[in-house]
Parts: C-alpha cells; sequence; structure tokens
C-alpha cells in the first residue's frame, strides 16, 4: 500500500516505490482535468465570429482575449510549480481546478470584452497550476519504471487537446451559443475537484537551506518513490523564492508577448524590440538571481547536467517543429486546398490519433525502453523531421503526401515527446518535481509560440518576394490579383513559400534531435564511468 502519511517534519512522505494503489484512475483524472486546460487553447479561436458580432468586440479585443490565457499560464508555469513543491501538490491541484472552473463560469456569462478578458487570464492561473502539477503528481504516485509509459499517456493528451479543440468548438457553436464554450469546464472542474480530494495523495518537500555544491557539482537522477532526497533534510522549510517568482512571471510573459506581437506589429518595431529587450534582461537577472540565492525556485546547477541541457534543447525544437509547422499546415489546407476549418480539423486528426494509440497503448514507452532514451528522442525527431519534408514536398499530390506527413509527426511525437519529458523530469530531485513539470510546460510554450512566430516569418519573406502583386497578405494578394491565372500564381506563391517554412522547421527538430541524443549519450556514459568508480 502506497500512502502519503505526514512525517515528523509535517510535510507528506512521498509514495511508497511500490506506487500508488490507485495510481492509473488517479491518472485518469489528472488527464481529464489537462484536457480541459488545453482544449481552452484552441477552442475560442472557432468562436471568434461569434464573439465579433455578440459582443461586438474589435481585432485588438479578440487578440487579447485569446492571448490573456497563454500570456498569464505561460509566465506563471515555473512559479505555479515552485508552489506546489513547497505548500503541496494536492492543494494546488484542487486549488488549479476551482480558479479554472472560476474562471470559466465567468467567462461563459461574461457581457463585456473586459469581462471575458479578465476571465481567461483567471483561467490561465488555474491552467498554470494544473498543468505544472498533474505531471508532479504523475512523478509521485507511479514506480520510476512505470514513469516512461505513465508520463506517455499524459502527453497524448496534449495532441489530443489540439485535436480535439475546433472539433468540440464547432459542435458546441452550431447548437448553442459562445458562452457554452466555457460552461462545458464546470463539471469537469467539479469532477476533478471531488477526485482530487478523494484520490490524490498529498506530496511536498520540506528542505534545508541548499548547501554550496561547489563547481564540479549537478543533480544526479532523481531517486525512487519513497527514497531520500538529496537535495533535501530535515529542518525547516525553505523561503518562497518571491523574487525569483516576481522576475520569472515578467520575463517569461514579456518574452511570449514579444513572441506573439512580432507578426502583428512587425519584428523591428519599437513594441516588439523593446518588450523582447526587456525580457531578455529581466531572464538574465533572474538567472543570476537564482544562482546566489540559497531557497532558489530553479536551481541553475540543473543546467550543468547534461541529461538537463540535452532534454531542454529537444524539447524546445520539438515544441518549435510541431507548433510552427501545425500552424502553417492548418493555413496549406484552409487558403490553398480550400478546405473549411471543420474539415480542416478532421484531416489533420491523424497526427493526434496516431499519437494517443502509441502512447496509451504503451508502444511508444515500451519502444523508449528498448532503445534507451537517447535513441528513443533522435529516432523521434527524425520521423518528426521527415514528417514535415513529406508536407512540405508532397502536398502537391494531394492530401495522401499530407497524411503520409502527418503520421510521420504523430510517430515522432508519440516517441520523441515523453523521452524528453521523462529525461528533464528525472534530471531534477523530486522534491522539485513541481519545478521539473514547470520548466516542461515552459518550454512546450516558448517553443511553439517561437516555432508559429519564425517559421511565419519565412512563410511571409518568401511569399512577399514570390507573389506578383503588391501584397504581403494572401488576402490582400488575391484580392488584388486582376483575373484567374494572377489569382493561381498567388497561390503558387503561398504554398512555395508554406513548403519552405516546413523544410525550415525539419532542419530545426532534426538539428534538435541529434543534439539532445548526442548530450543525453554523453550523460550516460559520464554516469556509468561514476558508477564503475565506485564499484571498484
Amino acid at each position: 500500500m502506497s500512502t502519503a502519511s505526514p512525517d515528523r517534519t509535517g510535510a507528506p512522505s512521498l509514495p511508497q516505490p511500490q506506487g500508488h494503489p490507485q495510481r492509473w484512475l488517479i491518472l485518469g483524472v489528472i488527464c481529464l482535468a489537462q484536457l480541459t486546460v488545453l482544449l481552452d487553447n484552441t477552442v475560442l479561436n472557432v468562436a471568434i465570429p461569434s464573439l465579433t458580432r455578440e459582443l461586438h468586440a474589435a481585432t485588438s479585443d479578440i487578440q487579447w482575449m485569446i492571448n490573456a490565457y497563454s500570456l498569464v499560464q505561460s509566465g506563471l508555469l515555473l512559479s505555479a510549480g515552485s508552489a506546489a513543491d513547497r505548500y503541496g501538490r494536492k492543494k494546488m491541484l484542487i486549488a488549479g481546478l476551482a480558479l479554472f472552473g472560476a474562471g470559466s463560469l465567468v467567462a461563459g456569462l461574461a457581457q463585456s470584452t473586459g469581462q471575458l478578458i479578465a476571465a481567461r487570464a483567471g483561467m490561465g492561473v488555474g491552467g498554470a497550476l494544473l498543468l505544472t502539477t498533474t505531471l508532479a503528481v504523475v512523478m509521485q504516485i507511479f514506480t520510476p519504471d512505470e514513469h516512461p509509459k505513465a508520463i506517455g499517456i499524459w502527453s497524448a493528451v496534449s495532441a489530443l487537446g489540439f485535436a480535439a479543440g475546433p472539433l468540440i468548438g464547432g459542435f458546441v457553436l452550431n447548437h448553442f451559443w459562445w458562452g457554452a464554450i466555457f460552461l462545458i469546464n464546470l463539471p469537469v472542474a467539479a469532477l476533478g475537484l471531488v477526485a482530487a480530494v478523494v484520490l490524490v495523495p498529498e506530496s511536498k518537500a520540506a528542505r534545508a537551506p541548499r548547501p554550496d555544491p561547489g563547481p564540479a557539482a549537478a543533480p544526479g537522477p532523481a531517486a525512487a518513490p519513497g527514497s531520500p532526497d538529496p537535495g533535501s533534510g530535515p529542518g525547516r522549510p525553505d523561503r518562497p523564492d518571491l523574487l525569483g517568482a516576481l522576475l520569472s512571471t515578467v520575463g517569461m510573459a514579456a518574452l511570449v508577448y514579444a513572441i506573439i506581437s512580432g507578426p502583428t506589429h512587425g519584428w523591428t518595431s519599437a513594441r516588439v524590440l523593446g518588450t523582447a529587450g526587456a525580457a531578455v534582461v529581466v531572464l538574465a537577472v533572474f538567472a543570476r538571481h537564482e544562482s546566489r540565492t540559497p531557497y532558489p525556485m530553479l536551481d541553475m546547477h540543473f543546467f550543468r547536467d547534461r541529461r538537463f541541457t540535452g532534454a531542454v534543447s529537444g524539447a524546445v525544437l520539438i515544441a518549435f517543429g510541431m507548433g510552427g509547422s501545425l500552424f502553417l499546415l492548418t493555413q496549406h489546407l484552409q487558403f490553398v486546398l480550400g478546405y473549411g476549418p471543420l474539415e480542416a480539423g478532421l484531416r489533420t486528426a491523424p497526427l493526434a490519433l496516431t499519437v494517443v494509440v502509441l502512447n496509451f497503448s504503451g508502444l511508444g514507452a515500451r519502444a523508449t525502453v528498448k532503445l534507451g532514451t537517447p535513441v528513443s528522442i533522435l529516432l523521434g525527431m527524425v520521423l518528426l523531421s521527415g514528417g514535415l519534408v513529406s508536407i512540405a514536398l508532397l502536398t502537391e499530390h494531394g492530401y495522401a503526401g499530407t497524411l503520409l506527413g502527418l503520421l510521420l509527426i504523430g510517430a515522432g511525437t508519440a516517441l520523441a515527446g515523453p523521452a524528453m519529458a521523462h529525461a528533464i523530469m528525472s534530471a531534477i530531485p523530486p522534491a522539485k518535481a513541481g519545478v521539473g513539470a514547470g520548466v516542461n510546460g515552459t518550454l512546450a510554450e516558448f517553443g511553439n509560440g517561437l516555432g508559429v512566430a519564425v517559421l511565419g516569418a519565412v512563410l511571409t519573406s518568401r511569399f512577399a518576394a514570390l507573389v506578383p502583386v503588391a501584397a504581403t497578405s494572401l488576402p490582400a494578394a488575391l484580392a488584388a490579383a486582376h483575373d484567374g491565372a494572377e489569382r493561381d500564381r498567388v497561390l503558387d506563391a503561398y504554398a512555395s513559400g508554406l513548403s519552405t517554412s516546413q523544410l525550415a522547421g525539419a532542419a530545426a527538430v532534426l538539428l534538435g534531435g541529434v543534439l539532445a541524443a548526442a548530450l543525453l549519450r554523453r550523460a550516460e556514459r559520464a554516469d556509468s564511468e561514476v558508477a564503475a568508480e565506485a564499484g571498484a
């Protein structure tokens, strides 16, 4: 039996090595809550026409309705993970569900754009707490042998959320008013609250002040559930790193805002450059502060571990490739091939279904165990890169080329994504599981935003160079076309821009796979040498 009973410090103990007896049921509840959060990243897009009409929302209002959620969520991920480690992961999971449910209720009943923007920001706070605590709880209730499969299922929910968001949103809007897309979150949040209170064990870390590890120290692999945390010990809990939380929140929110604003306001505009510059300065101050304080929220010594740096670099680039390429793919299906939004969503579904099948069946986890983390990540990134190349070069032959690319991207994501998340979490001590989940979520948010921004810029640049009329956007170019032949040339130019940007994404993903695999392989070799010396 694995329970979380309090120790003499007042902090609940970690689960025993055999895992929590109800861990698979808990995982199901966690995934349901996480799916709701992820759906809200995409479901609002299909409601934009209704919001514009019924709330008289301007373009700037629509942008803030969408961005308020992602800005708050991405800015708070590290702070939310740190709070979960300090105050209890179960408490933060319950708080996240309550905030997300309350924000959904206010959003569904909003009577003005200001109310809806504020509600979306509140939902972002709840979403940050949920995304970090769910992965941290998974690491606590499962045994190390079960981590690959459990993380694979947890990761598959992300793909399912991407595919299901537009479909669910379209269905709801066909039958109800726009507010219903938020109110459907309420029963899920209520179910999650009850299940969290009844089923989820509490876990948090009671730690002494961190000793200075010296220049040669680096975090080792995470210990098995129930074993002592090498970075913790008896004594009073460490003080909350309030300055670190403030700096990370401001820095990440500013960085994500700069990435989001780039395509609209121009990458060389004063707003974008100023915000990006401020983000870099604030994050540099954050890194310096974390390296000096005795109670860091994010221990900078983690970056001396090749496992951690390898997984971090790969995670950013896999999110870069996924986010950017799928953003481009939806445009290709609608603008070039002429599919409607719902039909385009259905035609991208094979990607998500491939991820779900491979991870829910455990095939991805078994492949990772058999091949090892470095090889799994490299193979997954090669498949993902091949899928992007297929979409770039074969879509002119019809949907068959796109389908092949989607299946390859799905298989690569199912293999590399969970292996990458597991590598990040296993390089961080169990006491910092919440911060590890925050790092993983922050990398995904940053990579997705960067992929959309950079590959979108490549598309715009290529299209502007090839378009036969004086316009830089597809709708404007089509409106300026004088006849059918010129219209066809505009579409050909746009298709060429899409192919070029997909190939750029493929190169970045392949580079990330090679880099991550090399760093992880070197880390494994170094660990083996240390173990051999210790044995000798």
